[in-house]
Formats: C-alpha cells, structure tokens, sequence
C-alpha cells in the first residue's frame, strides 16, 4: 500500500513553499509519511525563517510594493498620468458597465447599501475621469490606476476576494494601430514585472466581448485582459475615440515571475509577509 500526504499537510507544505517534488512524494505507511513530514515541516519552515531575517535586513518593501512602484515609474516614463478615483463605486456606474442584477459578475460585488459597493474593477471610474480629460485635453490621452478592487472569487490558489489592478488606457489612436498598441503595452507590463515566459491569446470577457488575454508561465497564468474600441460601452459616456486598455492583476504577475503556486502569499495578508508565511515553527 502506498500513502500520498494527507490534505492538511500539503496546504501546510504549500503555504511554506514546498517544490512539486516534495509534494508528489510517495510512502509505504503512516508512520514513514509522519517522519517525513516532521523533517520536511521543519526544513522549510527553517529557510523561510531565513528568507524573512533577509527580508527585513535588505528589501524592506513586499514584492507587491515594489512592482507598484516599478510599474508607476514605467509607464510615467511612457507619457501616461497616473489618476486615484475612489474604492467605494456607485451602483449607476456599474450599469453603464451593463452589469445589473443578471450580469455574472452581480453575484460576486460587496454591496455597502442598495446604491453602493467595493469597487469590483477601476473601469468605471476611469470612463468616468475620462469623460472631461478628453474635453481639457488634447489627444492621445493616457492615463492608468493601480489600487485595490474587491470579488466575492470562489475559491482557489489563482482567486482572492481582495487584489490589486493596475488598469490603463490609451485614447485618441489610428484604429488600424489598436491590436499592435495592446501588445506592445502588454509587453512593456510583463517586462516591468520580470515576465519573460507569456503569449497572447483571443478570449471572450463577460464585460467586454472578444478581447485578448496575456497569459505567462508554464501553467498559462491570466495575467493581463485588455479591450479596445469604440465599443457598446463607451456610448453611456459619449465616448467615439479609438481606444486600448488593458488591466492587470498585479499578484497574478507576481505568481508568474515567481512560478508561485498561491495567490494568497502575493497579496495584502495577515498570514504573510512579502511570501513568507509567518506561522513558523
């Protein structure tokens, strides 16, 4: 008879990090796998006690903190203005979304009372900042945000009700340059992030129709979703420009530059810091 771990030890082992290797391990008992398991628990739990003294002695700022500041300082570089809108969204901005109360995504919003919620996306409140920056002036106009947005995800190692987006649109483009544009600041993100290792392909979202996905690593990661237009949405804002915008999930580009296997250590958490789980033995 052979033994695979048991369900607890290998969240256990996941959350410190373990390799596919240990966790694929194999034994002939119960008391072969405890042995193993009280020297692997121990091994790893002694290199992320390392990892955090390291931590704390040179970087200082997690890896989400640091790609923020990177992705800020890059596209900045790249004539895009950097805007901060508001975390709580009104519900009238999620409708000219056309997300009311049969769209998928209704189900996964927090709602604050009848009119508001968390915001789920920052595209709302982008064609909304939008509608006069492209009334004061002139074109193309760039802008982008990275901030929080908020999911009732279900739940798994790629999903987290809380993540960070950075969203940023380009407006007032030849229409024939839109799909070339898309890649090249798709690339210029990845890049950025330390990505090497990503493709595109075409997709079909639940807000924007047919668009392109960037997805990195060996385990094809969505990383990035992007649009283009004019589109069906843009007419609730009397918007008519060519348009890009792509968003991205800023833990999803951490877990592939990182080959990580859990959203959960990427993020804003209480249980890590910077990765490194803090329950140590």
């Amino acid at each position: 008879m052979s033994l695979t771990w048991t369900t607890t030890q290998v969240q256990r082992l996941s959350a410190l990090s373990a390799s596919e290797t240990d966790l694929a391990r194999v034994f002939t008992g119960s008391r072969e796998r405890e042995r193993a398991y009280q020297k692997l628990e121990k091994q790893l739990s002694a290199f992320q006690r390392e990892q955090l003294k390291a931590f704390r002695e040179t970087q200082r700022r997690p890896a989400l903190c640091r790609l923020e500041s990177r992705l800020v300082d890059v596209l900045v570089k790249q004539g895009f203005v950097q805007v901060a809108t508001p975390i709580i969204m009104a519900r009238g901005l999620l409708a000219k979304m056309s997300i009311d109360a049969r769209h998928p995504l209704n189900s996964q919003i927090y709602w604050l009372d009848n009119n508001r919620c968390l915001r789920p996306m920052l595209a709302p409140h982008l064609y909304y900042v939008l509608v006069d920056l492209l009334r004061l002036w002139d074109r193309p106009v760039r802008i982008f945000e990275v901030g929080p947005c908020f999911r009732r995800e279900s739940r798994g190692a790629q999903h987290s009700s809380e993540f960070t987006m950075l969203n940023l649109v380009e407006m007032g483009l030849p229409a024939q340059n839109r799909q070339d544009r898309i890649r090249q600041l798709a690339i210029l993100v990845a890049e950025a992030a330390g990505i090497s290792d990503y493709r595109f392909e075409a997709v079909t979202s639940e807000v924007y129709g047919d668009t392109i996905d960037m997805v990195a690593g060996k385990d094809d990661l969505e990383v990035g979703s992007s649009a283009m237009g004019p589109h069906r949405l843009d007419r609730p804002w009397k918007i008519t420009d060519n348009w890009v915008g792509i968003g991205f999930g800023l833990e999803r580009l951490l877990m592939a530059a990182g080959n990580h296997r859990n959203l959960a250590g990427m993020g804003r958490s209480l249980s890590y810091l910077n990765g490194i789980r803090l329950n140590l033995s």
